[in-house]
């Protein structure tokens, strides 16, 4: 079957539910933009005092924290989780990042507005 024999009714309703997911991707996008900055902001704070990059505790009780988000949410708890470590991965590669090159700067804004995303009360700051 190709698109020409798809009725215009089923092609309409593609259409629209294909509009909305782009949308939904779109805030996801900009979620997560807004999300690495704060954590961005976490890093430059946590290299200024000699604080690790990583808080173990704190990830565990932000998985744990996710996980009943998205079974609320009726999403695969799993998933949930695999996405939130992805992301604490790379928060902790910017912060380790941060801490390098601390000594070296002097913590100018451009540094403070990079990516990473979560605030001081969320794993994965």
């Amino acid at each position: 079957m190709n698109t020409r024999d798809i009725d215009d009714n089923v092609t309409a309703e593609l259409a629209r539910l294909r509009d909305s997911i782009d949308n939904i991707d779109a805030a996801v996008v900009h979620m997560l933009a807004e999300r690495f900055k704060c954590t961005q902001q976490v890093g430059h704070l946590k290299a200024r005092h000699q604080l690790p990059p990583a808080d173990p505790g704190r990830e565990a009780s932000q998985i744990a924290r996710l996980r009943q988000l998205a079974e609320n949410a009726k999403l695969d708890p799993a998933f949930a989780e695999k996405l939130l470590n992805f992301i604490i991965a790379e928060v902790i590669r910017h912060h380790e990042t941060i801490a390098a090159g601390e000594g070296d700067s002097t913590g100018d804004a451009e540094g403070d507005s990079a990516d990473d995303g979560a605030d001081d009360s969320r794993s994965g700051e």
